[in-house]
């Protein structure tokens, strides 16, 4: 089954900060979007906006990571911003092998999974230096 993706246009296209109409590559992603279009305690998003250098432990060459969402959201104690990865639960944990996993399989999860690794590394150190939080969220946050 081939996953979602597609524009998406916000209803509320003032709290979107984003130069372009934001593009979404999964149904995650889609989920996500609409949330930040429509709960009241967004004050702003945007959908790749923030693009984060990174050295892959593949080739050790720098490549660019761009982030899926960046938000700024009303809590109690203020307004907060958060760098955003979404992800399925499956991709943030390290791989396991299994019974009847291809060795090609298992190699494709090993390499995302160290790349993801230096990704999050980067985006982690990005956020602390500018005061904000990055996090990931998966399937199991987006169904609450």
């Amino acid at each position: 089954m081939p996953f979602k993706q597609g524009v998406f246009r916000p209803k509320l296209r003032e709290k979107y900060k984003g130069k372009s109409l934001p593009v979404y590559r999964s149904g995650w992603e889609l989920k996500f979007f609409r949330w930040c279009d429509c709960n009241p305690n967004i004050v702003a998003w945007n959908s790749e906006g923030v693009i984060i250098p990174y050295q892959s432990p593949l080739d050790g060459r720098i490549h660019r990571y761009f982030v899926d969402g960046l938000i700024s959201i009303k809590e109690s104690t203020g307004t907060k911003t958060y760098l955003i990865e979404i992800k399925p639960s499956s991709q943030v944990k390290a791989p396991q092998p299994k019974k009847y996993k291809r060795k090609s399989t298992m190699l494709y999860e090993q390499k995302t999974w160290v790349v993801n690794q230096a990704k999050w590394e980067a985006a982690e150190k990005w956020a602390k230096k500018k005061g904000i939080e990055f996090k990931i969220l998966t399937e199991k946050e987006l169904n609450c």
